[in-house]
């Protein structure tokens, strides 16, 4: 790493519209690689690779490529080891998988959209998807989560669904793979996160509901703890809590986060470690939290960063843990923690 970028504990990029998909790469032979999708409210969208440059201390576009609608969600190839091919994956209308390729120098590569997967070949319209999860056992399995209370597990490999089902009694707004192939879960617009497994789909568990039905909040965003999977954590539309669930103690919180002052819009937890996670949100706030004192209270943050605006994405690197990435109006910024 350059001297300049040794000490420095946050780098900045300005893309020259409104942030929301963001992805770190995984790949070992790539880092402080970044995905950035954008958010303009028509049909033609972009997506942009960016690479900090570390001697120079900033970031660089390498690559750019057109994408219907603005992506609900990207995430590069869950692959540590860096020996499978290049890819991104999105979502937005439809998942889509797309191959970067490096060009003649390092600071160029060019994308091509591989794979287009479309379960309903009968209609000329598609529900709109929400989320996606990239499964890090077997890269071959993607699921995603549609506005029409479905989930589909897909074979990325022959570009055929797995298995779809009706996961929500509304709009399904996220998924998330435990670990291993079988285990995931959703939340949705119907205030209830549940637990699906491949082996037995006839039925599904609700492990918590914001409320009682029908007017339960809905529920945006899941998170899973990869290094502990008994542990959970979502947010509620217009919440400033984040809510943590112990899917061993279904229906009750383990714990509640209140640290925002304004809707959280965004969780992670730590790659590394089986009791950090972090939040962000409208209050412009991104907050670390310790949670090893569970089940007692976890009253404060560890630690807070306030960005200059609200934010709206948070992305903690799996392949270089001490950085947090987050985004808010047309910035992104890399926070080392």
């Amino acid at each position: 790493m350059g001297e300049a970028s040794k000490k420095k504990e946050i780098f900045t990029y300005e893309a020259p519209w409104e942030i929301y998909g963001m992805s770190w790469s995984v790949r070992p032979d790539k880092r402080f690689r970044i995905a950035v999708g954008s958010f303009i409210e028509e049909y033609s969208n972009k997506v942009q690779i960016i690479q900090l440059n570390e001697n120079k201390g900033q970031f660089q576009e390498t690559a750019i490529f057109d994408h219907p609608y603005p992506t609900t969600k990207i995430m590069w190839i869950p692959d540590k080891v860096g020996t499978q091919k290049d890819l991104l994956a999105t979502t937005g209308d439809y998942l889509r998988l797309w191959e970067v390729q490096s060009g003649s120098s390092s600071s160029s590569s060019s994308v091509a959209m591989k794979k287009l997967l479309n379960n309903n070949k009968n209609s000329e319209f598609c529900a709109p998807l929400t989320s996606f999860d990239w499964n890090d056992t077997d890269p071959s399995i993607i699921g995603t989560s549609s506005i029409d209370t479905t989930c589909t597990i897909w074979n990325i490999e022959t570009g055929q669904a797995k298995t779809q089902l009706i996961a929500h009694d509304k709009e399904v707004y996220d998924i998330a793979f435990a670990c291993g192939t079988e285990v995931f879960a959703s939340v949705g617009a119907d205030g209830s996160v549940r637990l699906f497994d491949l082996r037995s789909l006839e039925h599904s568990t609700i492990i918590y509901e914001s409320s009682t039905p029908p007017d339960a909040p809905p529920l945006l965003r899941l998170a899973w703890n990869k290094q502990d999977t008994n542990y959970l954590a979502t947010f509620m539309m217009d919440n400033t809590s984040v809510v943590i669930l112990d899917i061993r103690v279904p229906s009750l919180p383990v714990a509640e986060l209140q640290g925002h002052e304004q809707s959280v819009n965004a969780i992670a937890w730590a790659p590394h470690s089986h009791c950090h996670i972090c939040s962000a949100g409208d209050d412009a706030h991104a907050l670390i939290w310790d949670l090893q004192a569970l089940p007692r209270a976890i009253e404060d943050p560890i630690l807070a960063y306030k960005a200059l605006g609200e934010i709206n994405q948070l992305q903690w690197s799996a392949s270089q843990p001490d950085w947090v990435a987050i985004g808010f109006g047309q910035q992104m910024q890399i926070l080392r923690v």
